[in-house]
């Protein structure tokens, strides 16, 4: 058998958006191809810390982190470029010039502004990383602050046009919906990461399936020949991918895995 690699985002594809959950088929289905002899690899826009235990104890191969800009295989790391202090301080006074709310994250942790957050999404996404212990020690006020890349929210008030003119040289910045950004170093994307891991693995692109649902996932769903979109992805995703499956909450990865014959 041919052996072929897998590529999983995790919100929304490997875990449920509502519950935070893995559905028992997604784990018997990676489990079992990786039993077949082919390999999976977690694709997402995630830092590596933020990779949960519970999503690491499916059994992985290895890690794309950060929109590209962490690699990691068989425990080996292949790539892992974190943004110039000098660049990381710019970027802050950016965010605050033009009122834009933001999380900048790092490989082991994430930091939030000392001011008053105002936007929903921030607030939540605080709250979240606090219960969990991560974004207290260290704030945009602390000395030496390095992150690997930033997620924002704009309103009414940001001068977001502003923001983006001066960040386009040297970052992408990714329209998630909602106000909401994803800003990216220029040559990292989860498309960059696949490229690297083929060829850490001497594998064509045709060998390489890769499984999302939003539009952070869209670099890796243009590069990819094999391109699986889950039930109620981003509309960008359907227009994209080569092959839709079923919603999370149906066995969508498993159904996937089976048509392809990967299981």
């Amino acid at each position: 058998m041919e052996r072929k690699i897998m590529f999983f985002d995790i919100d929304g594809t490997i875990l449920t958006e509502d519950t935070q959950t893995i559905p028992d088929s997604t784990v018997k289905a990676i489990r079992k191809a990786r039993g077949n002899g082919h390999l999976a690899f977690i694709n997402t826009g995630r830092t590596y810390f933020n990779v949960e235990r519970k999503i690491r104890d499916i059994g992985f191969d290895g890690f794309v982190c950060g929109c590209g800009t962490y690699i990691n295989v068989d425990n080996k790391i292949l790539e892992a470029a974190t943004i110039e202090e000098t660049t990381c301080r710019k970027i802050i006074d950016l965010l605050r010039k033009y009122n834009i709310d933001a999380v900048l994250e790092g490989l082991d942790d994430v930091y939030f502004d000392t001011k008053e957050i105002v936007s929903a999404e921030m607030k939540k996404l605080k709250e979240h990383f606090n219960q969990r212990g991560y974004g207290i020690t260290k704030n945009w006020e602390s000395e030496g602050l390095l992150y690997d890349k930033i997620f924002a929210q704009f309103n009414e008030d940001s001068g977001v046009e502003e923001f983006l003119k001066m960040m386009e040289k040297d970052f992408d910045c990714i329209d998630r919906g909602d106000c909401l950004l994803e800003i990216v170093p220029k040559g990292y994307s989860k498309a960059s990461g696949i490229k690297r891991v083929l060829e850490h693995y001497h594998l064509p692109l045709e060998n390489a399936y890769v499984f999302g649902d939003s539009s952070n996932d869209l670099p890796m769903f243009q590069y990819a020949i094999n391109s699986i979109a889950m039930g109620k992805s981003d509309e960008c995703i359907y227009n994209a991918a080569s092959f839709i499956t079923r919603d999370i909450h149906d066995d969508g990865i498993a159904f996937a895995m089976q048509h392809f014959q990967i299981i």
